[in-house]
Order: structure tokens, then sequence, then C-alpha cells
């Protein structure tokens, strides 16, 4: 008997699995095994993080859990979030402190802050605690699929009062945040929480206008096992800077990485971390109000980048005058003021080469509305299409806007309404969004609604949509809000198949 080498195997079938299709032959045979198309198929665990809300004592925030209805094909699961530890960056514990934690971690773990009952219904958890901790949660089985988690704080009063909102992050271990601040009016937090049960080691890397903004506490920073650590931006440096990128990787494990960012007198909110560095990015949901847009980007690599800025309208797409273009400098932070930009209408932004070149980018805007004293600011990062599915949670009777853009070809997507946390009956409805606009709408709530819903966005047809889903609260004579992207669920992975054939060691 001859025998092919184990190693030839190996690399084709690890071809079969990039490609989705390969053959596996020996020497002299006339026939071979043909490994199918790969598949793609529901996902059977998620992860997701939730970072501590507030400090204040004058805040509440409330909890949204939510997994679509689809067809899985599992039986069984759960969907919960959990406390984790709450400790700062230099904690230092003796042996009793120690053990009181443990024991108090342990209580606090045994019984999860919110757990999801039904698919397609979300269900809710509130807590007006100050210094509530932030939230390790797992989704399994037919809870797995689209799992999605929203976080909103209504912190009413103070000098950065305001709603913030943010869906919880999945764990990874590279994050980029172009929007952040080291400014005398701004008190940013980077907020790392570590879903495992081995410590993590985190680096973060601050840029301004003139490149990398000196730090020596920024580097090996430990996240230990199942917790929170948050960072003030301000300590990690001496510089001054009103735009800064935070980068965020990790050495060692994983982790959930955000931004909360408050601005005196003006308001706060969270900072979701861009889409991953690319040529094009778009920037969804931009309120038809807003009083002062600001365009912040990024170019990561080795290269300068030129790129073209437009707007992305309810009847087309157009350059605001005088920004038509923006020049990046490699691993320097660049901004620019479009201050009204959307006029009255809503939009998107869209940021593309203006040279036809490839140099990748990340983004984010900061959009006030109000003025004066009643000023209220939230954060739009760059965000990837919507694909298949996405979903968003905590929406509720008033105060929902659902941002709709299509930058390429026309597209069709379906718009789901899900049951009331409380109680009421699911919608659909069905929209088409003109290619190179934005259509913005209230979506449809969910007859004999109570509590709470989620919205479901899928693709039908057509090119790729955007969406972001914009949630105002009014409080004391101010329109607080928030806004959250809608990138695609993850809902499925492919799997390539294959069969096993140990004919192909035999002559």
């Amino acid at each position: 008997m001859k025998s092919t080498p184990l190693s030839l195997i190996a690399g084709v079938v690890a071809l079969a699995a990039v490609t989705g299709f390969a053959a596996l032959t020996v020497p002299g045979d006339e026939g071979a095994t043909e490994a199918k198309a790969a598949a793609r198929l529901p996902v059977e665990r998620s992860s997701l993080l939730c970072p501590a809300p507030s400090t204040s004592e004058l805040a509440e925030t409330t909890y949204t859990s939510f997994t679509p209805a689809g067809k899985s094909g599992a039986e069984a699961g759960a969907a919960e979030l959990k406390a984790a530890e709450a400790l700062p960056a230099d904690a230092e514990k003796d042996d009793k402190e120690k053990d009181d934690k443990d024991e108090e971690k342990a209580a606090a773990d045994s019984k999860p802050v919110i757990s999801l009952k039904d698919l397609g219904k979300p269900s809710t958890a509130e807590t007006a605690k100050s210094g509530a901790p932030a939230l390790v949660g797992t989704a399994t089985g037919a809870f797995a699929p689209g799992w999605t988690a929203q976080q909103t704080t209504m912190a009413a009063a103070g000098s950065a009062r305001g709603l913030l909102g943010v869906s919880c992050t999945a764990p990874d271990t590279d994050f980029w945040f172009p929007g952040a601040s080291t400014g005398k009016t701004r008190q940013d937090y980077v907020h790392l929480t570590n879903p495992d049960d081995t410590a993590a080691v985190a680096d973060i890397e601050l840029y301004g206008a003139d490149g990398p903004l000196k730090s020596d506490v920024g580097e090996g920073i430990t996240v230990p096992a199942r917790s929170s650590v948050p960072m003030l931006i301000s300590t990690l440096t001496s510089e001054a800077a009103e735009n800064v990128t935070v980068h965020v990787t990790t050495r060692s494990g994983r982790v959930g990485a955000v931004v909360s960012g408050a601005e005196d007198e003006v308001g706060s909110d969270w900072l979701a971390a861009s889409a991953d560095p690319a040529g094009t990015q778009i920037l969804p949901g931009i309120p038809a109000d807003a009083t002062s847009v600001r365009l912040v980007a990024f170019a990561p690599g080795e290269d300068d980048a030129d790129v073209k800025v437009q707007l992305v309208g309810k009847s087309g797409t157009f350059s605001p005058a005088g920004h038509d273009t923006l020049h990046i400098k490699s691993q320097m932070t660049a901004s620019v003021d479009l201050k009204d930009v959307t006029r009255g209408e809503p939009g998107s932004l869209r940021v593309t080469p203006a040279d036809g070149g490839t140099t990748p980018v990340v983004a984010a805007l900061r959009v006030v509305r109000g003025t004066g004293a009643k000023q209220e600011v939230a954060f739009i990062p760059a965000t990837g299409p919507v694909g298949e599915r996405a979903s968003v949670a905590d929406n509720r009777a008033k105060g929902s806007v659902l941002s709709l853009t299509a930058p390429g070809e026309t597209a069709k997507v379906k718009v789901t309404a899900s049951a009331g946390s409380g109680g009421g009956e699911a919608t659909v409805k069905t929209y088409t969004v003109k290619g190179g606009t934005t259509l913005e709408v209230t979506p449809q709530a969910p007859a004999g609604l109570k509590g709470g819903y989620a919205l479901t966005v899928e693709t039908e047809s057509g090119g790729p949509v955007h969406a972001a889903r914009t949630l105002t609260v009014a409080e004391d004579g101010i329109d607080m809000f928030t806004v959250q992207t809608l990138p695609d669920d993850g809902g499925t992975v492919e799997v390539p198949e294959a069969e096993q054939d140990l004919s192909v060691l035999d002559d």
C-alpha cells in the first residue's frame, strides 16, 4: 500500500475550507471526491458585553435583550446577561478584600440581571443603582443567532446629562474609536470588559491631529477574568487634544470595548467602534434637525488618504459646500466641521477614496441637536451594511426613527417590529430605498404594544443598505437622543461540507 503524505491532504482540505470547493485526487486516479460548497448555518453560541452604565445617583438604566424568531434548527438554549466584577485598572487588594470580593461576585454571578424568555419578544430589566456593574452575557442554541442587547441610560441632571445608548458588543481583539477627546471640556472613558475565565492584556494607543500622543500607561493593561476596567482617556497622556482616535488591541485574550463621551454643557453618549478600516465608509442616521455635525477620520496604514465626503440625502447624493474632500495624513486624526449639513432633511455620510485609491480609513461623527442650554450630543460610527439581517433593541411607542441608506443600487428591505416586552403582536412592513438616497421612517409599532420592542431589518433585494436607529426622549424641554447603527448580526456562518473518504490513501 502507498500512502499520500498527510501534509498534502491537510493542505487540500484547508483549501477546500477557504474556497468552498475542492477535489481530492491521488496521482493516477481517474476519480475524485468533491467537497460541496460551503453552507450557511445558524451560530450556536453568541457573546455580548455591556459596559458599566453610570456612576451618577440620578441615572436610570434600561437593559433590553432580544433574539429574532428564525429557523435556527435548535430546540433549546438560553440568553443571559450577568454582572461582571468592576475593577479599576490599578486595583490592588489584600487577601481578605479579595476573598470578600470573590464571595460577592459569586453571589452576583448566580443570578442573571436579565434573561431572555422567548424568541421574537424582548425582555427588559431596569436599575437606578449608582455604580451598576458591566454585564457579561452568553446566548446558546436557538437564542444565539442574531442575539442583541441594548443598554439605555437617562442621566437627567449634571453638566453632562443626556440619553446614553449602546448596543452591547461582541468580544474581539481590535477596536478603532475616532471621535474621542482628551480636551478640557470632555470626560471620555474607555471601558474594557473581559468575558473569559482568564485575564486579558490590552494596549490603548491614542492619535491626535499631529500623530501619536505620548503615553506611558496605555500599555499592558490587565483586565481580570469576567471583569470590567474603565480608563479615563485624559489620564493616559499629558497632551490635550480635541479630536482623538483611540485604538484598543489585546496582547492576550479578548475584550469588549466601548467609549463613553461626556461633554460639559452639551451632553453625553456612548461611542461604539468604527467598522474595520476600509476605503469606503458609510455613517448613517444623521437627524434632520442636527445643528452641528463633525466628521472625525483616521488613516491607520502607512499611506495618506484623500477622501471624498458626500451627504446621502432624501433626494440624492451631494458634496457639502467647501468640504467635498478631506486629506487624512497617515497615523494622524483629521476632522472637519460640517455644521448643519443636513439642512432640515435626514441624511447619511459617505466617505470614499477621492483619487481612486484604496487606502483604508476609520471614521465617526459627533452630532449635536439643539442650541444653548438645550443641546444634546450623540456619536455615529462608520458601520457595515445590514446584510442578511440586523436588529436593534429598546424601541418605544414614541421617539424611535429608522434611517435606511442605499449608497449604491436601489434596495428593498423588510422591517419587523417585534412583539412588545409586555404584550402586543409583531408588525411587518416593506420599504424601497432608492439608490443614492436616505429614507427616514417612523416604524409601525406592534399592534397592542405594551413595553418596548425590537426592530429587525432584512435585505430582500437590490444593493447594500446601511441602517441606524435614533431614539429620542424629551426631558426638561431637551430632546435627549442616541443613535445606534445596525450592521449584519452575524447570525449565520459558512460551514464547508465535506465527506471523509479514506480511499484516497489506497492504491
